[in-house]
């Protein structure tokens, strides 16, 4: 997975979405350097899962654009997890059947290389629960947001993570990189 996320772990509409009180606070931050690692990150994967509403964000921007990434986008198979949409017009897009950590499960066991899920608030924390998630990448940008949807949920249960990278960008963004902390 790999979520855009504020230091006070808020990451909730990063990229303008309307409606939202912080929305876009990306833009601000958003550089050559943190678009070649998403660039890289984008290629280095094969499938796009996505939750519904990133879906929906997703399809009303990439369609339209050209480039690298886009191209990439564009092209791959994406799977989305919603229990409200019947049908996806988006191509190489396909809707998840049955539960969701099942069907995510069986997808990870298919051949192919990696599964990228970006945003997916819902979904992520689903497959955060479910042990589904093999690594975490996190571009943590260095502001307090103070409201707004917060990646992990409130939960009784810690969960150890390891950290395998860090690295710092000169606009103050960190590129962290876990995994779930071996039993």
């Amino acid at each position: 997975m790999t979520e855009f996320v504020s230091l006070d772990g808020v990451m909730e509409a990063p990229g303008g979405e309307p409606g939202y009180v912080h929305s876009g606070w990306v833009g601000d931050f958003f550089s050559d350097e943190l678009g070649a690692y998403k660039l890289d990150e984008q290629l280095a994967t094969d499938i796009l899962l996505l939750g519904r509403m990133t879906y929906e964000g997703f399809y009303g921007a990439w369609p339209s654009r050209e480039g690298p990434f886009a191209d990439k986008i564009n092209g791959m198979p994406k799977y989305v997890a919603s229990t409200t949409l019947t049908a996806l017009e988006w191509e190489t897009a396909s809707l998840l059947e049955g539960p969701v950590p099942d069907a995510v499960a069986e997808l990870k066991q298919q051949d192919g290389g990696p599964i990228l899920v970006a945003g997916s608030r819902t979904l992520v924390q689903s497959l955060l629960e479910a042990g589904l998630v093999d690594e975490l990448n996190l571009q943590v940008f260095p502001l307090l947001l103070g409201s707004g949807m917060r990646l992990f949920p409130e939960t009784p249960d810690k969960t150890a993570l390891e950290l395998v990278s860090s690295k710092a960008l000169h606009n103050g963004v960190l590129l962290q990189t876990y995994k779930p902390a071996a039993a």
